[in-house]
């Protein structure tokens, strides 16, 4: 296959996940991946910094998505609204393709520390993006540093729903899901806790 191919970094995002499974990520190299794509480690550092951003580069094409949505929407919207215009801008990103990848992704970064650390900073990023998109749109600025907060815990909660799904239900969905969620469990912040289930009590 030619090096030069339209699609490189998808064959190296592929390639890359595949051998962090099999083999670990401190024990994959990058001339392992690129030679697994049919690629070459030019190549490779022509579309990725390091072997890190293969796991964490999608979630700066998500920053802009939410900050994009979120600019793009009506003058009148709530906040909510705002989130849920950000979750769904991220649909052409979370197809069910990706849902296979993001399994792969989850296990990985377990395993792995500095990964997890690398994770936090990306998040941290994108939550970021969002509470400065919001400001934009006039939202006082606690305000906004709340509904990032929110908006990123939604996304996380409606991941972990997604890539457990027995159907290929939209993303957004999920995050519609998630996000009414926690706007219930915050209502409730004055309220008495809810008693946990008894996993031992017979149903």
């Amino acid at each position: 296959m030619s090096r030069w191919a339209p699609d490189a970094r998808k064959r190296l995002e592929t390639a890359a996940l595949d051998l962090f499974v099999e083999n670990g990520y401190e024990e994959t190299t990058v001339a392992q991946i690129a030679d697994r794509a049919g690629l070459n480690r030019a190549t490779f550092f022509r579309h990725f910094a390091d072997k890190r951003e293969v796991l964490f580069g999608g979630e700066d094409v998500l920053a802009e998505l939410f900050a994009d949505a979120i600019r793009s929407a009506s003058a009148d919207a709530t906040l909510t609204e705002y989130l849920q215009a950000a979750f769904a801008a991220a649909e052409p990103a979370m197809t069910p393709q990706r849902r296979a990848e993001a399994a792969k992704r989850v296990l990985v970064v377990a395993a792995n520390s500095e990964l997890q650390e690398r994770g936090l900073l990306k998040h941290a990023r994108i939550a970021r993006s969002i509470s400065a998109a919001l400001r934009e749109r006039g939202t006082d600025e606690l305000t906004a540093r709340l509904g990032a907060e929110v908006g990123m815990l939604a996304f996380r909660v409606a991941v972990e729903r997604w890539m457990t799904a027995d159907q290929d239900e939209p993303f957004p969905l999920h995050a519609a899901a998630a996000l009414s969620d926690l706007r219930v469990r915050a209502a409730e912040l004055d309220s008495a806790p809810r008693p946990q289930p008894d996993v031992g009590s017979a149903k």
